[in-house]
C-alpha cells in the first residue's frame, strides 16, 4: 500500500507530462490553428494564468481524448451536450467549443486526482488516495451534466415567467395598444424612452428573479423591432433563442394573429394563457417536490447524529 501511495502521484504526473508534450506537438503541427480563441470566448480559462490553464487542462486532455478516440465513441452524448450549450451560450457556440469544454472537464478531474495523490503521498494516508480518486471521477461527471441541468433550470424559469408577461400583453392589447408597442411596454414596464434605455443597460442587475432569461431575450426582441427588423423575423428569432416549446406556441400565436389584432388576438392570447398557467403550476409543483426530496438526506444524517449523541453515553457507561 505504501508503494502504491508513492507510485500513484509519480505515474499520474508522468502521464500528464506526456499529454502536455503531445499537446505542444499538436499545437506546433497545426500552427496554433486549433487554439486561437480569445480568453473572452473561453468561459473556463480567464485570468492571468489563462495560457497555462489552457495547456494543462484543455489541450493535454484533448490530445489524450483524440488519440483514444473518446469523442468519436461518445458522439451522441456529445451532440446532446452541444445542443444544451448552444441554448445556454448562444448561436456562436460551435462544436469545437463543446469538445474543449468536455476536455476541460476531464482535465479538471485529472488535476484533482494528481493533486490528491501527491497530498496522500506526503501524508502517507491511503484514505486520502481513495478520496482523491472518487472526487477525480465525480468532478468530470458533474461538469458534463451541468449544461443539461442549467438548460432545464432555464426552461423552468421561462415557463414560470411567461404567463406574467402574457397577462400584461393581454391587458395592454385589450386597452387599445398596438402589438409592437405592447411588447415594448411589457419589457420595460415604463413608457418613456429614457427609462427603457436604463432598463437595457441594467437589465441583468435589476432582474435577478426567475424571469431573468426570458426578460433578456424579450429585450433583444424589442431592440430588434426598434432597429427596424420585421415583426415576423424578430419573433422567430426570439423563439429560436429561447428554445422552449411554450415560447414557440406563443410565437406562433403572435405571428398568426398580430395583423388581425382586436378581439381575436386577445382571445387567442387568453386561451394560450390558460394552458401556460397550468404548466406554470405543474413546474412549481415539480420544484417543490425536488426541494423536499433534497431534504431527505440531510434530515437522515441529522437523525443519525442525534441517535449517536443519545446512545453514545449509555453505551460508554455500560460495564
Amino acid at each position: 500500500m505504501d508503494l502504491l501511495i508513492l507510485c500513484a502521484p509519480a505515474g499520474s504526473a508522468l502521464l500528464w507530462g506526456i499529454a502536455v508534450g503531445l499537446a505542444l506537438k499538436d499545437s506546433a503541427g497545426s500552427s496554433g490553428r486549433r487554439y486561437t480563441r480569445t480568453a473572452r470566448e473561453r468561459p473556463y480559462d480567464t485570468g492571468a494564468g489563462a495560457r497555462l490553464q489552457q495547456l494543462l487542462l484543455v489541450e493535454a486532455a484533448s490530445s489524450v481524448m483524440d488519440r483514444l478516440g473518446i469523442q468519436e465513441r461518445f458522439q451522441l452524448p456529445l451532440a446532446a451536450m452541444h445542443g444544451k450549450l448552444v441554448v445556454l451560450r448562444g448561436r456562436g457556440w460551435s462544436l469545437s467549443d463543446t469538445e474543449r469544454y468536455a476536455a476541460f472537464s476531464v482535465g479538471a478531474g485529472w488535476a484533482v486526482w494528481t493533486g490528491g495523490t501527491a497530498m496522500a503521498a506526503l501524508a502517507k494516508e491511503p484514505a486520502m488516495l481513495l478520496l482523491s480518486g472518487v472526487i477525480g471521477l465525480l468532478l468530470p461527471v458533474m461538469k458534463l451534466r451541468e449544461p443539461a441541468q442549467l438548460a432545464e433550470r432555464r426552461r423552468q424559469n421561462i415557463v414560470l415567467a411567461l404567463p406574467d408577461l402574457l397577462g400584461k400583453l393581454m391587458l395592454l392589447v385589450g386597452a387599445g395598444e398596438t402589438v409592437q408597442r405592447a411588447l415594448v411596454r411589457c419589457w420595460s414596464g415604463q413608457a418613456s424612452g429614457e427609462e427603457r434605455a436604463l432598463a437595457q443597460e441594467g437589465a441583468r442587475r435589476k432582474r435577478k428573479g426567475p424571469d431573468q432569461s426570458l426578460h433578456e431575450e424579450w429585450g433583444r426582441m424589442v431592440r430588434a423591432l426598434e432597429n427596424g427588423e420585421s415583426f415576423a423575423a424578430a419573433v422567430e428569432s426570439f423563439s429560436r433563442r429561447c428554445a422552449v416549446q411554450e415560447v414557440s406556441m406563443f410565437a406562433t400565436v403572435m405571428l398568426l394573429h398580430h395583423r388581425k389584432g382586436g378581439d381575436q388576438f386577445a382571445l387567442a392570447l387568453r386561451e394560450l394563457s390558460y394552458s401556460l398557467w397550468e404548466k406554470r403550476k405543474a413546474t412549481a409543483r415539480m420544484r417543490g417536490e425536488e426541494a423536499s426530496s433534497k431534504l431527505v438526506f440531510p434530515l437522515a444524517a441529522i437523525f443519525g447524529l442525534l441517535m449517536i449523541a443519545v446512545a453514545a453515553p449509555a453505551i460508554l457507561m455500560m460495564p
